[in-house]
């Protein structure tokens, strides 16, 4: 995760050189640094520097990683013609090479060479199966074919070997959302959350849909998850607030208004969502007051 001053001066950076400034070279190394993509300025001014003889032999032998870097980003861009043309004077100084191979891999996905790519770099896993890059390659093709059960099947069994790789445990998760597969969301969830306990979008993500699924137990899972959204973000999170009065108000339904304490916190939140729409939304105060009445929590 890119940090507030990494961002600023990515930001500070980029500001310069649009303006011309000066500071490609540094600004595209931050970008590799930091695990960017920016495809659209690194194509910009990675070319400015490969399309200028002085300043690509100043670069040395990080000529080559940003050749790989340029193509990626035309691949991005489907500046299909650039990328070709950056893998082939990379497969002329590197020949048999597996990184260049998955280049090659990918621009064979990009021209839509479905099957062409699969075989590629299935070759290419054959001989490095613990490769991350080359097997999260193939859930995107599986998505972008809209094989959307294929790309689960290929995110599944990278997740074998790959347990602790958290933005892929998201991306099945979302997928899992988007098929209303809520139980394998909330399972996926659970393993992002032992990851990562302290960032609030993945507390409030599982809420979500321990919510949706409904049932007493998970929502009153769910209001414990609503309700660390809003001590990680300090009070702040408007989501969480009115998750935590949707449940009051479904787990009042279900007990009967038997839980007192529920009605205590769920005032609470009604209070804290009163004080925020007054501060930020004054002209929305009362559709406010009349969905908490609705609601029925008192």
């Amino acid at each position: 995760m890119v940090s507030k001053t990494e961002e600023s001066q990515l930001q500070q950076l980029e500001n310069q050189v649009e303006n011309g400034g000066g500071g490609a070279w540094e600004y595209l190394s931050l970008v590799r640094k930091l695990k960017l993509r920016r495809s659209d300025k690194v194509l910009k001014h990675g070319l400015t520097i490969l399309n200028d003889p002085k300043k690509r032999a100043a670069l040395g032998p990080d000529e080559w990683t940003l050749y790989e870097q340029v193509a990626i980003a035309a691949l991005d861009c489907q500046c299909v013609d650039v990328a070709k043309d950056c893998i082939k004077i990379l497969q002329k100084k590197f020949q048999d090479s597996k990184r260049v191979g998955r280049l090659e891999a990918m621009l064979l996905e990009a021209k839509g060479s479905w099957a062409e790519a699969e075989k590629a770099y299935s070759s290419l896993l054959e001989d490095n199966p613990l490769d991350q890059v080359i097997s999260m390659r193939r859930v995107a093709m599986a998505k972008a074919r809209g094989d959307i059960l294929g790309a689960i099947d290929w995110l599944n069994k990278y997740l074998e070997i790959f347990m602790a790789d958290h933005d892929a445990w998201r991306e099945l998760a979302e997928i899992y959302v988007s098929l209303q597969m809520y139980k394998q969301a909330a399972f996926c969830y659970e393993e992002i959350i032992l990851s990562q306990p302290m960032i609030p979008l993945h507390h409030l993500a599982y809420a979500d849909v321990l919510y949706t699924i409904g049932g007493l137990e998970n929502l009153q899972t769910a209001k414990k998850y609503y309700a660390s959204t809003i001590e990680l973000t300090g009070g702040k999170n408007t989501r969480a607030l009115f998750g935590i009065c949707l449940c009051t108000s479904a787990i009042g339904q279900l007990t009967k208004g038997r839980n007192n304490e529920d009605k205590e916190i769920s005032g609470l939140a009604a209070a804290a969502l009163e004080k925020d729409y007054k501060q930020n939304s004054p002209n929305k105060v009362a559709l406010l007051a009349s969905t908490l009445k609705s609601l029925k929590l008192q």
